[in-house]
């Protein structure tokens, strides 16, 4: 896994709709072949209000963003920074639905490799129920001085990266990471997923694809328009 450039990222948003919502706030530790590069961080005017749910879980407000660039701002920088790595994220679909249509709204094609951390923790702890962020932080003693502040979420990855490489042998670790790693993900992301609280993968129901490691077999589309389904650890729904 430490044998490439990577980026662990973390996004605020609005909501849980990446075709609607917007993001307030991107965070990432960037790292090539095992070694720390740096970190970046920046909120963004999502252009639109944030509401007091929203606001109430990451301290983010209308006044803090109301200054801040909008994403179209800071696309060109960003794209920079992610070229060529390997983004990692828990519940690596949120975030990566996020960022793809916010670079297609500017024009730019962002289609990475994508490491999820939910899936990585599922195999590498499989005796372990939970896999949230908050459960990774509390079963490995992490500390986070921020939880939902993008940047802070984004170092508990790398942190829960360096720990399994300390912990567990390569032998584990690379064929957990090549099971956890979607080389093309499908761009819309349905809010059940962050709402389960689990990873959840799109695929097409003219397809079949995994599911925890099982062939999930697809339901017929009856000459009909294929239909999305989110195969997720909490069910299947098709939508």
């Amino acid at each position: 896994m430490l044998d490439r450039a990577l980026v662990f990222l973390d996004l605020e948003t609005t909501g849980a709709a990446a075709h609607s919502d917007r993001i307030t706030e991107i965070g990432l530790v960037e790292v090539d072949r095992g070694r720390h590069i740096g970190e970046w961080s920046s909120l963004v005017n999502p252009e639109r209000p944030i509401s007091p749910m929203i606001e109430s879980l990451t301290g983010i407000t209308d006044a803090m963003v109301a200054d801040a660039p909008t994403f179209a701002e800071l696309a060109d920088e960003l794209f920079e920074r992610l070229a060529g790595k390997t983004l990692v994220a828990h519940n690596a679909r949120f975030d990566y639905g996020f960022l793809q249509n916010e670079f297609r709204r500017v024009g730019l094609k962002y289609a990475p490799d994508v490491l999820c951390t939910v899936r990585l923790s599922r195999h590498l702890y499989p005796q372990e129920r939970r896999h949230n962020l908050d459960s990774l932080i509390e079963r490995h003693g992490f500390s986070c001085e921020s939880r939902h502040r993008a940047l802070a979420d984004a170092r508990v990855l790398w942190d829960f990266t360096q720990r399994i490489h300390r912990d567990i042998e390569n032998t584990e670790i690379n064929p957990a990471s090549t099971r956890s790693t979607r080389r093309t993900m499908s761009p819309c992301m349905s809010a059940r997923a962050r709402i389960c609280g689990h990873a959840c993968y799109g695929i097409s129901a003219a397809t079949s694809g995994l599911h925890g490691g099982r062939q999930r077999k697809s339901p017929a589309s009856n000459g009909r328009q294929p239909r999305a389904i989110w195969a997720c650890s909490s069910g299947t729904y098709v939508g």
